[in-house]
């Protein structure tokens, strides 16, 4: 266990240390003492960041993905599809409401009270899970019912008050976060492995692409409804003048993610007890290994968002404010920093590490992590383009999810289901509390509509992997052609000998 530890913490701080220090320099370089005074609490969060992943990954693979897996599994033995149908609905409402950074979107949306909003993106995401499920049972076509899906969204999108519509499509990133994407993909594998078709592995992928575009469209619903308009609460940057103060500060914070990750993983906890005593009828030492996981979970998530929160979130904003005077540098230091942050992510190591195992290693996870870098790194360059320009979030997701579609017809569908995957993990947690903030910090700055100009980038980070990792898959299927090619003249030529 002790290795295994530190095998963890290291792989947490090859992910934090490159961003920290692009960060620190940047903050040092600027001589802007605002900035540089809240230092401190940045540097304390990265640790915390450290160690509440290695907690984190250490816990995840023994708890929410054996319970999704475990789960998957037993569905497929129930003889009725309706029965399968309406667990999928209850497991993608629990784990949506579980997620932490839902509460963090419904405080901006006034017009609609923050209950309602939780459960009708719940709704969206168990309905669209229920979909996925649907899909993946009866092995219908992945890319026609998705496209069909995008084009339902973007004629939602015009009818939707404009002010509300990035916010809408940023709904659809943070309800695919460190919860429940374990868990999903887990229950997707469960379902899949059991058939004996050769399809199998590919339809283990695509479910989170399903979650992800529910709530954007039940979300844009909503906003019709109501006529809902957004609304933009600034940020309260930490106020300390000693060492003392700082401390204080993080010791005061503490409780408020304590209880907020606790109502998050309840439900998962009371769903996972129900069904194990009525169905899955484990062992006491399968369960006490599950549930030693769910503390490692529920430790990392705690100290994960305890830290990026008061020590990530002030920092991405101030930069934002200091960097607009330079807007030459802008689009390029966002790149840099967009490259390097997603490997930060806690469910983007989950997703690709699925990946690499789920495909026998054929598909590999640094590959993966390398395109979701340069992904990552376009969409927080297109991102403050945005804030800069002010041209409507449409023209930046309208084009992604055309080349996507089109993508989509030439690539292996597991590319594509890979990458509409891909795209719902990329925009996380990092992107709600460190990007978010930096794009609403540069908007401030230079006096444009934070809720039209800033608000939308984590729609956007959703979207550029949609394309890059189908350009991968394309790339893939060109070099594996290839070789096909080359070993059939290779046996000709030996045949004719």
């Amino acid at each position: 266990m002790k290795k295994l530890f530190l095998e963890q913490f290291m792989a947490s701080v090859k992910s934090i240390l490159p961003i920290t220090l692009i960060i620190l320099g940047i903050s040092i370089a600027s001589l802007n003492w605002d900035l540089i005074n809240i230092l401190p609490s940045f540097l304390i969060g990265a640790l915390l960041l450290i160690v509440g992943m290695t907690f984190f990954n250490l816990g995840v693979d023994i708890s929410m993905v054996e319970i999704g897996s475990k789960i998957g599994t037993n569905l497929t033995k129930k003889k009725t599809v309706p029965l399968i149908l309406m667990f999928s609905f209850i497991i993608g409402f629990i784990v949506t409401i579980a997620e932490p950074d839902l509460s963090v979107l419904a405080s901006q949306v006034p017009t609609i009270s923050s209950d309602l909003l939780i459960n009708s993106v719940g709704l969206g995401v168990g309905i669209f899970l229920l979909i996925a499920v649907f899909r993946l049972l009866f092995q219908f076509n992945y890319s026609i019912i998705l496209a069909l899906f995008v084009v339902i969204t973007f004629i939602l999108a015009f009818f939707s008050p404009v002010e509300f519509v990035p916010l809408a499509f940023d709904a659809g990133g943070v309800t695919t976060g460190p919860l429940s994407v374990p868990f999903i993909i887990a229950l997707g594998a469960g379902l899949a492995f059991k058939r004996r078709d050769r399809k199998k592995k590919e339809d283990t992928f695509g479910m989170i692409s399903f979650c992800s575009i529910g709530p954007v469209i039940v979300v844009l619903i909503l906003g019709i409804i109501f006529n809902a308009k957004s609304n933009y609460v600034p940020y309260d940057l930490p106020n300390y003048t000693n060492l003392g103060e700082l401390i204080n500060l993080f010791i005061n914070t503490l409780p408020k993610f304590l209880w907020t990750v606790f109502k998050s993983f309840s439900p998962i906890v009371i769903f996972f007890l129900a069904y194990n005593f009525l169905f899955l009828k484990l062992n006491k030492k399968v369960l006490f290994k599950i549930f030693k996981g769910l503390i490692y979970t529920y430790i990392g998530l705690t100290i994960f968002l305890w830290g990026i929160n008061v020590g990530f979130l002030p920092i991405g904003y101030m930069i934002g404010k200091v960097l607009s005077d330079y807007q030459i540098l802008l689009v390029p230091i966002a790149m840099i920093i967009g490259y390097f942050i997603v490997i930060s992510e806690p469910a983007v190591g989950v997703l690709t590490e699925q990946i690499e195992e789920l495909t026998s290693g054929n598909i590999k996870r640094k590959t993966l992590n390398i395109a979701l870098s340069i992904a990552v790194s376009m969409a927080t360059g297109l991102a403050v383009l945005h804030a800069i320009t002010g041209i409507s979030i449409v023209w930046f997701l309208l084009p992604g999810y055309l080349i996507a579609l089109i993508l989509s017809l030439f690539v292996p569908q597991i590319f594509t289901a890979i990458a509409f995957d891909s795209g719902g993990v990329a925009s996380g947690t990092m992107s709600a509390t460190f990007l978010l903030p930096f794009v609403v910090g540069i908007s401030e700055a230079l006096g444009r509509n934070v809720l039209t100009d800033a608000f939308g980038l984590i729609a956007i980070v959703a979207t550029t992997p949609l394309v890059v990792i189908q350009i991968v898959g394309l790339i893939y299927k060109l070099k594996t052609k290839k070789i096909a090619i080359q070993n059939a003249v290779y046996l000709e030529e030996i045949i004719d000998y």
